[in-house]
């Protein structure tokens, strides 16, 4: 299965209609009598009887495993009946939702938002608080860090459907060819660099051409947190000391020119991963189904590691990547879209989608022995989930997204990214990024320091 696309687009650009959520929107005031639930709590005797009655939801969402998931959820409810759309990945989609919005009508029961975006769409009250309907109670079934990124104030906006943990996959024939030892901090990493560059002038330890979602992803692990969100009140501080541990690494993989200036998920990508030009990936947990439909020259090749570390002997990480199922505020049937959330994000449905190659978010996956013993044959036989559960449970506290990043985000190449093909220093890039996200959070009714 192949599962790039969703991913891809976490950091990539976005559509400036499909991400401003202004505060006057935040002020709603609409009736929400269509739903009959709005602001009242709903039982699980509620959404028990209201999949026993059955009735009609329309589900957004672009994950290919939820297709089974449906199937599977029609035959334990045979009254529900489900229309399951495509209505584009990622930002198209936020901006199909928007536009729904916009025009109060063919809003669907439930969809997919990527964690990143979620906040955006619960602080403009597009989005159902699921506390009411007793969402708090299931934090114990998730791992931290998804969990963590469907909160919003003292909501929870979402339920989470996967996660992606981050690890090291790294070529084993390579570094055992020029004798390289797995770096386990990101100094024996830049060490790594110079070393295999040196000894082979076409290969790189890495591809990296600049990307939002990576970039606060090793952030996030080095303890930053630049984003600090109390309503509507933001702090923007990439200068932070989480920030300045990344950059003092990446700044030199830069200059140094030790990464190869290749697009993530292009075909020449695919092909340096198969050949060997392109040493290590570090990214989140749901990588391998890519690896093997994308780059089959690398089977057996390959192998997992931990995330290199910012402090010596420290095992922290990070989530890359995953998103939630949530209601919408106008859903027409909330006890029965919620019904499906359960059964898709924490009950037989996570089996299913596990069984086609998604990494769960839950912890009864995550611990399960089928699950850790899992050999992975294109990484030598290796029990990579060992490492992506391990990873999943050391993801470093305290994250935040904006409630405007899939704005801030598509503003990156634009900031950052010049760091990448200019003279200029990844330190600025930041702060312009920093700059360019606080005052478009101001125009939009933020407070912002």
């Amino acid at each position: 299965m192949t599962t790039f696309t969703r991913r891809r687009l976490l950091g990539l650009a976005a559509l400036a209609t499909a991400t401003t959520l202004t505060l006057a929107a935040c002020g709603g005031g609409d009736d929400d009598s269509s739903s009959g639930t709005s602001g009242t709590t709903v039982s699980d005797a509620d959404v028990t009887a209201a999949l026993q009655k059955g009735g009609n939801l329309t589900v957004w969402a672009w994950e290919p495993t939820l297709k089974q998931v449906v199937a599977n959820f029609q035959k334990t409810y045979p009254n529900v009946k489900i229309n399951l759309v495509n209505a584009g990945t990622g930002n198209d989609q936020y901006t199909a939702l928007q536009n729904a919005f916009a025009a109060g009508s063919g809003i669907p029961d439930v969809a997919q938002i990527e964690y990143y975006a979620l906040p955006q769409f619960a602080l403009g009250k597009s989005i159902t608080d699921l506390n009411q309907m007793g969402a708090s109670s299931l934090k114990a079934d998730f791992s931290p860090g998804p969990w963590a990124s469907v909160q919003s104030g003292s909501g929870t906006y979402g339920l989470p459907m996967d996660s992606g943990p981050m690890a090291m996959f790294y070529n084993k024939d390579v570094f055992d060819k020029y004798k390289i030892t797995v770096p386990t901090t990101w100094t024996e990493f830049l060490d790594a660099a110079r070393k295999l560059h040196a000894a082979d002038p076409k290969a790189y330890i890495a591809n990296d051409t600049g990307d939002a979602g990576f970039v606060t992803s090793l952030i996030w692990q080095a303890g930053g947190k630049p984003y600090q969100v109390d309503g509507t009140n933001v702090t923007i501080n990439l200068n932070d000391a989480g920030s300045q541990e990344f950059v003092k690494v990446w700044q030199a993989l830069i200059s140094e020119k030790l990464l190869a200036p290749i697009s993530s998920w292009s075909d020449q990508w695919y092909q340096g991963l198969g050949n060997g030009s392109i040493a290590t990936l570090n990214t989140g947990a749901w990588m391998p189904a890519n690896f093997t439909s994308g780059a089959p020259a690398g089977s057996g090749k390959w192998r997992v590691a931990a995330l290199p570390q910012w402090t010596a002997g420290g095992t922290a990480s990070a989530e890359n990547g995953g998103s939630s199922l949530a209601i919408p505020e106008k859903s027409s049937n909330k006890a029965l879209a919620y019904g499906f959330l359960k059964y898709a994000n924490d009950g037989d449905g996570v089996q299913t989608r596990v069984d086609n190659g998604a990494f769960p978010a839950t912890v009864k996956q995550l611990n399960s022995d089928a699950f850790l013993n899992t050999e992975f044959k294109y990484f030598g036989g290796q029990k990579a989930n060992e490492i992506f559960a391990a990873s999943s449970k050391n993801v470093t506290p305290g994250w935040s997204y904006l409630p405007f990043q899939v704005y801030a985000n598509s503003i990156f190449n634009d900031s950052v990214g010049k760091a990448y093909v200019s003279s200029t220093p990844l330190a600025d890039g930041l702060k312009a990024w920093q700059d360019q996200s606080a005052a478009y959070g101001k125009e939009q009714g933020f407070t912002v320091k």
